[in-house]
């Protein structure tokens, strides 16, 4: 860990603000302490020649005999005994009278102090500190690696080297007992070092591991928080908080220890209220209890009336007991109401430090142009390709448009073609004997008079349509023989009859 005007060296020292891990943020050590009295600068003669060292970064603190006080100062590396012919490397966060105040709080007695400081670490020691620091994350995978082969129900969480390598301590969490015999003799021969075992709760490997929690900060089991009391969930109860499991659970997995931290004040301020008022009655109906709010003071109540909607009602602790009292006696009031303070609070109006702008300025309407979809599957055509579907579509178009004139020309042969649609059906011979004229390439329609075999409207029953047309029809052979004459080749010349004249 580190503040955020410094990193944290290797060694666990800040390496900026060099306050050797008693920084005032509180983020350069995990359970940092703050030694005063050493920042005072003020001997202390009769002082207690006493020491608080931690050991990894704050996860493991000790207490410690100094028969030379004045040789050492808080923040100092220091070698202390470890009692098996070995030493270990920590560094000192208290001394002095403080070291005492802090041993009352843990419930330690002086008299359970048995091992010394030995002497301040030099740089080879803090280089031998480095590398068993180095050793304990591969040391942590095959711990757990050689526990899962084994069929153990545990959970290695931290692994911990002592300075001088000759002993390491893992750290688990499990269920119940677990018989790890095997195992300490699997972890002896695979690390060659001696094997301490250690179980924690789940809280203990949070604090150990550390993180962030839901409130952004880091976790109090690793800054500040060395006891862990019990938490249930009627601590959520009274302040309010909805059952929310997921909510409630902290990194560990047990309930947050922060729902302690206010519980006293709410049941402090919840004794000046009622009790056993979850139901009331009343004539037209019953309210149940919903929540009590210390914060605006009042009682909400869900009034479900016999006839119409359940509607949730704040209601005043006087007029809470009012209508108990009543109760109790036997009575119910007509109806229950509203209490009058919370309804003038809903209706003030909230002053608007800003002006109220609607209506005045409205800004247009942002106009999104649709993407037209494109066919991904369609295969583009070549520049071959291309050329012959412009000269076909031309050709196509030249040929739509003639045939366009001549149906304007001819609407009388358009006529016939919608009454008649069966009309090539019924006179298959009419093309073989008269084929059409051409006229620069476009085929001019036949006349009905043109033909040899009689004309199909004849067979129209209703002879008053031809009376109608008969001027237009007169017209229409004299320009059909026009054209004919004109184009290159007649009937004539291609051996077909004579044609007839109107």
């Amino acid at each position: 860990m580190a503040c955020r005007s410094c990193s944290t060296g290797k060694d666990g020292m800040p390496s900026g603000c060099g306050n050797k891990g008693h920084c005032a943020t509180g983020g350069c050590n995990k359970l940092n302490t703050y030694d005063w009295l050493r920042a005072m600068d003020v001997p202390d003669p009769n002082g207690a020649k006493l020491a608080e060292v931690s050991f990894k970064g704050g996860s493991r603190k000790g207490f410690y005999r100094t028969p030379e006080p004045y040789r050492y100062n808080s923040g100092d590396q220091v070698l202390v005994d470890t009692g098996m012919g070995g030493y270990d490397i920590g560094r000192i966060s208290l001394m002095g009278d403080l070291v005492v105040s802090q041993m009352k709080r843990k419930n330690v007695h002086q008299d359970r102090v048995m091992y010394d400081i030995l002497r301040k670490a030099n740089p080879r020691d803090l280089e031998k500190l480095d590398e068993a620091r180095g050793m304990e994350k591969a040391a942590l995978v095959k711990s757990r690696v050689i526990a899962r082969t084994l069929g153990l129900d545990m959970k290695v969480g931290d692994v911990e080297y002592q300075a001088d390598l000759k002993k390491a301590t893992f750290y688990y969490t499990a269920d119940g007992w677990v018989d790890f015999r095997e195992l300490v003799k699997q972890y002896a021969k695979e690390f060659k070092v001696k094997i301490e075992m250690r179980q924690i709760g789940a809280r203990q490997e949070s604090a150990r591991i550390g993180g962030i929690g839901a409130c952004g900060r880091e976790l109090c089991c690793s800054t500040w928080l060395t006891d862990f009391k019990s938490v249930n969930t009627s601590a959520a109860r009274y302040q309010n908080i909805a059952i929310n499991q997921s909510k409630l659970s902290g990194q560990c997995g047990r309930l947050k220890c922060c729902l302690n931290y206010e519980l006293d004040l709410y049941v402090d301020e919840l004794d000046k209220y009622p009790s056993n008022v979850e139901t009331l009655y009343a004539q037209n109906g019953r309210a149940s209890l919903v929540k009590i709010d210390i914060f605006k003071g009042m009682i909400y109540y869900q009034y479900e009336p016999h006839k119409g909607r359940s509607v949730v009602m704040p209601l005043s602790p006087e007029e809470v007991r009012r209508i108990k009292e009543m109760n109790e006696r036997g009575e119910k009031p007509h109806e229950i109401v509203a209490s009058v303070s919370e309804k003038a609070d809903d209706n003030k109006e909230i002053e608007q430090d800003f002006g109220d702008v609607t209506g005045a300025i409205e800004l247009p309407a942002d106009k999104k142009k649709k993407k037209k979809k494109k066919n991904k599957n369609k295969a583009r055509p070549t520049s071959a390709e291309s050329e012959k579907e412009n000269s076909g579509s031309e050709s196509g178009s030249n040929q739509t448009a003639n045939q366009g004139q001549q149906q304007q020309r001819n609407p009388q042969n358009r006529q016939n073609s919608n009454q008649n649609p069966n009309q090539q059906q019924r006179n298959p011979n009419q093309q073989r004997n008269n084929p059409p004229a051409k006229d620069g390439g476009n085929e001019i329609p036949k006349d009905e008079s043109t033909s040899g075999e009689p004309n199909q409207q004849q067979r129209n029953p209703n002879p008053n349509k031809h009376k109608h047309h008969k001027h237009n029809k007169h017209q229409f052979k004299n320009r059909n023989r026009q054209n004919i004459d004109s184009s290159n080749g007649s009937n004539e010349q291609k051996g077909d009859g004579p044609q007839q004249d109107g």
